[in-house]
């Protein structure tokens, strides 16, 4: 019972200390998702899985920007993808954590679906030098990758708007930066939005 809600913790990013887990971490994930969902069956979108946000995307009166502009207001944890005639659809969004929030106007520069990862040098070497654990030079797209079904890239920066296979994340400041949104609304915005669309990101 101890080793089964350690694994559950570390797969939140919390260790107990002195306790050594022997499940690969992406079981753990899974078996931490399955918890959550109470056993019930994950969606699914062809053969991945995806996870709804635990807050719900809404249309609702915006007038800061123009339409088919992207707003992310990282102190409410919300982005804005403005239709025009004063309407937006926001969406729950995970953000950077504390000393990991950043603002800018950027546009889209890349889209991708089911991306692969490939963990910029100074995160790999930060995990190891804070948890002792090393992080793969690359994870191939699927659904057990932390980008989750669909990615934007922003600009020239490292960061992206990204799906993420941790659904529970969503409405909490626990990034390196990125922005992260259930795999449901990604694939929303996704279909959206172009290469060249702005992004403005607020702390």
């Amino acid at each position: 019972m101890i080793r089964k809600a350690a694994a559950m913790l570390l797969s939140i990013g919390i260790a107990l200390p002195g306790v050594a887990i022997t499940t690969t971490p992406a079981s753990a994930e899974n078996g931490f998702v399955n918890f959550l969902r109470g056993g019930r069956e994950p969606i699914r979108h062809g053969k991945f899985r995806s996870n709804k946000s635990p807050v719900p995307r809404k249309t609702v009166r915006f007038d800061k920007y123009p339409a088919n502009t992207i707003f992310i207001d990282t102190a409410e944890r919300r982005l804005y993808y403005s239709l025009g005639n004063g309407k937006a659809i926001r969406y729950g969004v995970g953000v950077g954590r504390d000393g990991f929030r950043w603002s800018g106007s950027h546009k889209i520069t890349r889209k991708a679906e089911w991306p692969g990862w490939t963990p910029p040098a100074v995160m790999r070497a930060r995990v190891k030098r804070q948890t002792g654990r090393t992080l793969p030079a690359y994870v191939p797209g699927g659904e057990d990758n932390p980008l989750g079904a669909r990615a934007l890239y922003i600009g020239s920066t490292i960061y992206r708007i990204h799906g993420t296979n941790q659904p529970w994340t969503i409405g909490k400041a626990m990034s390196s930066g990125c922005i992260r949104m259930a795999n449901d609304d990604v694939m929303d915005l996704y279909q959206r939005v172009g290469v060249g669309t702005r992004v403005v990101v607020r702390q």
